[in-house]
C-alpha cells in the first residue's frame, strides 16, 4: 500500500442480520471509514449504528468510487497543503501589497466555513491512511422468498462491488444453499470474497444458525426439543414476520394450519442489540398467532464478529503487501 490509499471491505448483507452487522461494526474502533449504501432497507440499519455511536455517510452506489478516489486523493492534497504551508514562511510571500493581501484574507475568510468539513475530512484520512474503509450494502428480506432471485442478486452487487473492493464479505447464511457455489463461480474475481463460517469453515446456514453461534450449536438445539417442533425468532424475525407473510404466497413457512400443526414452541433468542420490550411484545404476538408456547435462549454474536475481523484484517493485509 505504501500510504497510497486505504483498504476497502465491502458488505453485501442480510436485512435480517442488520442487528449482528451493527452490533460488530459498532464494536470495531479501528475504522477509517464507515459507508452505507442508500437504498430503502438502509435507513432501519442507519439508526441502529447511530444509536450505537457509529460514524457514518450514506451514498448511492454509483457516487461510492468517486468517494473512495477522493479520499485516496487526500494524502497527496494533504502533503500539498503542508508545502504551500511552507512556502509561506518565506520573505516573498510577505512583499504582497497591503490591500491585496487584505481582500484574499476576506475571500478566504468566507470560504472557511465551507472548507472546514474538508480539511476535517483530509486529517482524518491522513490519520487513518491504514485502517480499512467499510462500504455496507444491505439487502431486502423479500428476497428469500425466492432462491434463484436471491443468489441473481447477491451475484450482481458482488460484480458491482468488485470494481472498487479489495474484498467483499457475504453476510448471509447458505439460505436453501443458495451461495453454496458462489466461491467457485468467482474465483476469477479480482478480489477475495468471505463468508459467514463456523469453527469448522464451513458456511452457516441461515440466520439462526448465526445468531446460535454455528451449525453444530444449531443442531443440538434442535435435537435438544426431543421431538418438538420449534420456530426460534432473532430480534429481526420478530418484527418482520408479518412482513415477510405478506411476501410469502402463503408458504409454509407462514400457514397458519401447517405452522400449529408442526410446531408447538417459538424460542425467543437474545442478542447484544436486543433491549426494550419491542422484542417480547413481537414474539408475544407470534406465540398467540400460531398457539405457541415461549421458551428463551442466550444467542451469540460469535459467528458475526470472527467473520467480519477475519475479512476485514485479511484484505488489509493484502492492500499492505501489494
Amino acid at each position: 500500500m505504501n500510504g497510497e490509499r486505504m483498504p476497502v471491505l465491502s458488505i453485501i448483507a442480510c436485512e435480517m442480520l442488520e442487528d449482528e452487522l451493527a452490533y460488530v461494526l459498532s464494536e470495531d474502533h479501528d475504522l477509517g471509514q464507515l459507508i452505507v449504501l442508500e437504498n430503502r432497507q438502509s435507513f432501519r440499519f442507519v439508526r441502529k449504528l447511530k444509536s450505537r455511536n457509529c460514524q457514518l455517510r450514506l451514498f448511492p452506489l454509483e457516487k461510492v468510487p468517486i468517494f473512495l478516489k477522493g479520499v485516496n486523493n487526500s494524502v497527496y492534497n494533504s502533503a500539498s497543503v503542508n508545502i504551500l504551508k511552507l512556502l509561506l514562511k518565506f520573505q516573498f510571500f510577505e512583499k504582497i501589497p497591503h490591500h491585496i493581501r487584505k481582500k484574499s484574507k476576506e475571500k478566504n475568510n468566507e470560504k472557511n466555513n465551507e472548507k472546514n468539513d474538508e480539511k476535517n475530512d483530509e486529517k482524518n484520512n491522513e490519520k487513518n491512511k491504514e485502517k480499512p474503509i467499510i462500504v455496507v450494502n444491505t439487502l431486502k428480506l423479500g428476497l428469500h422468498a425466492d432462491c434463484e432471485l436471491l443468489r441473481s442478486e447477491i451475484y450482481q452487487h458482488i460484480k458491482k462491488m468488485a470494481a472498487f473492493s479489495d474484498g467483499i464479505l457475504i453476510f448471509y447464511g447458505n439460505c436453501g444453499h443458495s451461495l453454496r457455489n458462489t466461491e467457485e463461480e468467482f474465483k476469477d474475481l479480482p478480489c477475495s470474497l468471505y463468508f459467514l463460517k463456523d469453527e469448522k469453515g464451513e458456511i452457516v446456514d441461515d440466520c439462526i444458525s448465526v445468531a446460535l453461534g454455528g451449525n453444530d450449536n444449531y443442531a443440538e438445539v434442535m435435537q435438544g426439543g426431543n421431538g418438538t417442533g420449534m420456530i426460534y425468532l432473532t430480534p429481526m424475525w420478530a418484527s418482520s414476520w408479518k412482513q415477510m407473510r405478506k411476501e410469502s404466497n402463503n408458504t409454509s413457512d407462514f400457514n397458519d394450519s401447517f405452522l400449529k400443526r408442526h410446531y408447538k414452541k417459538v424460542v425467543k433468542i437474545n442478542n447484544n442489540i436486543s433491549t426494550g420490550s419491542e422484542f417480547d411484545e413481537n414474539v408475544l404476538d407470534y406465540a398467540q398467532t400460531f398457539d405457541m408456547s415461549i421458551a428463551e435462549m442466550e444467542g451469540s454474536m460469535e459467528i458475526a464478529s470472527r467473520s467480519y475481523l477475519n475479512a476485514k484484517n485479511n484484505v488489509c493485509k493484502r492492500v499492505l503487501s501489494d
